[in-house]
This record gives C-alpha cells, sequence and structure tokens, in this order.
C-alpha cells in the first residue's frame, strides 16, 4: 500500500502499519511532508482495524535529519502548518493511544531525535547516533528540552542540549531512551514488527487505558493520579473498565485458554 506520496509509505498487515519515511539523502521533514505524515497517523488512530504502528526509514546514514533547512531556505516557514500531530507527525498528535514502535538505525539529529522520542518503544542498530546540535545554532530544540529530563538523568540530558554532543545507542540504552540495541537496520526491522505481533495480538483498550493514564500523569502527584484511574475519569478507563474485553480477559483466565480480544 502507498499513500499517494513519494516521501511517505505505509506497509499494513494483520494489524499492523509501517510508515517509511524515505527522503533523501538525510530524510529531513518540510512542512508537506510533515503533514503527510500526520494525515497517515491520524487514519491509524482512528481505524478499528489497526493496532500497532512501526516508524521506520530508508537510507543507511540517516534515521532523520530533523527539520529541512533546504525547504526553509527556499520559503518554508518554522512557525508553519506542520499539521495535524505537529512536526513529523507524532508529537502533538491528540488522542493517539495506540502503540508506535520506532525503529532506528543511523543518525537521528534535532527533530528526527525528537521524532524517535514521541514512539513508545524504541530499537536501534549498533550504528545510531543521537544528537541535538541545535544549541550551536543557537536555537532551542523545544520538545527534547521538555521530554529528555523526565526521561533520563537530569544533569546528562543538560549535557545533551547545552553541548550537542552525539549520544551512541549503547549510551541511549544504558540512560532507558533506548529498549534495545541490535546489529543493523534489518535486525532492528524485524525485532521491530516481532514486537509489533505480539502488542498487536494484546488488549486494544488496556494499551490505550496505559497510554492516557501515562499522559495524564506525568505532571500529577501519585495520589492525583491513582484518583484519575480508580474514578473512571479518563475515557479510555471508562471504557476498559465494564467492556466486553475486561471480562473475556478474566474469563479466559479462568478457563485457561488464550483470550480473544475484540477493542470493545
Amino acid at each position: 500500500m502507498d499513500d499517494g506520496s513519494a516521501s511517505v509509505r505505509t506497509v499494513r498487515k494483520g494489524g499492523i502499519l509501517e510508515v517509511t519515511l524515505d527522503r533523501p539523502p538525510a530524510n529531513a521533514i518540510d512542512l508537506a511532508t510533515s503533514r503527510t505524515m500526520g494525515e497517515v497517523f491520524a487514519a491509524f488512530r482512528d481505524d478499528p482495524a489497526l493496532r500497532v504502528a512501526i516508524l521506520r526509514t530508508e537510507g543507511d546514514k540517516f534515521f532523520c535529519a530533523g527539520w529541512d533547512l533546504k525547504a526553509a531556505a527556499a520559503g518554508d516557514a518554522v512557525d508553519g502548518d506542520y499539521g495535524v500531530g505537529g512536526f513529523g507527525g507524532l508529537q502533538e498528535l491528540p488522542d493517539l493511544n495506540k502503540p508506535v514502535v520506532a525503529a532506528v538505525h543511523g543518525m537521528a539529529v534535532g527533530g528526527g531525535f525528537e521524532l524517535a522520542l514521541s514512539c513508545d518503544l524504541i530499537y536501534a542498530s549498533e550504528s545510531t547516533r543521537f544528537g541535538l546540535p541545535e544549541i550551536q545554532a543557537g536555537t532551542l530544540a523545544d520538545a527534547a528540552t521538555v521530554k529528555l529530563p523526565k526521561r533520563m538523568p537530569y544533569h546528562v540530558a543538560m549535557e545533551l542540549l547545552m553541548t550537542g554532543r552525539w549520544m551512541a545507542a549503547a549510551e541511549a540504552a544504558r540512560w532507558g531512551l533506548v529498549n534495545e540495541v541490535l546489529e543493523d537496520d534489518e535486525a532492528v526491522r524485524a525485532r521491530a514488527w516481532e514486537v509489533a505481533r505480539l502488542l498487536a495480538s494484546g488488549p486494544p483498550l488496556v494499551f490505550a487505558a496505559i497510554k492516557e493514564t501515562a499522559r495524564a500523569a506525568e505532571s500529577l502527584g501519585f495520589d492525583e493520579a491513582m484518583d484519575l484511574i480508580t474514578s473512571s475519569s479518563l475515557p479510555t478507563v471508562a471504557t476498559l473498565y465494564g467492556s466486553e474485553d475486561q471480562v473475556e480477559g478474566a474469563r479466559a483466565f479462568a478457563e485457561k485458554r488464550p483470550p480473544r480480544w475484540k477493542g470493545r
């Protein structure tokens, strides 16, 4: 399946949507590509038959170089219309309550690093390097400045943001930013599909509740966050409790058989 854009391709198989960014030489993202990616991920969000998405890119050297500076020089405004999902289609897409797996190889630079951070699971090749060079251009890595201090030790996050130094995949894994480091792009893609198939066979309503709860609880204390869950104040939690799937999960456990999830 092709979504009609030469730079963004999609493959749909068994409840999984693989999204491939292919904009040589560096997979940099301009406004049009960002809008296309937003449309692709919004369609994934809204399609009940799709359970999991994989984000990957083509090429050997770059996962994604972030913002397309050549497009900017040609007239793309930095504050232009990135589309429904914000930069890269993922960072600001509302109500995306399905798992997204990143298959990363090569350099993930600036907005490319931030794009990977927008996914729920990240698998990277040994050659992968992450970097935030914005400081060297006198500008702010905005999404990374918000996310990194919450996901790794503060002083390490500040070093990355303030120096723009490179971080290898092995170091990223050590700080918990990467789930697993594999040999090469082929192994990363295979692992991403393996995990996606596992998730696609899981309970979609629970995944939705996990993602919405995690987002809502990010700025709350423990007691406040627990109140959100126990009071069923979050839409996905309210849907989960009393659903057919919740009854099915209990019944399947009692009957010692695999559950048959319906997503309702």
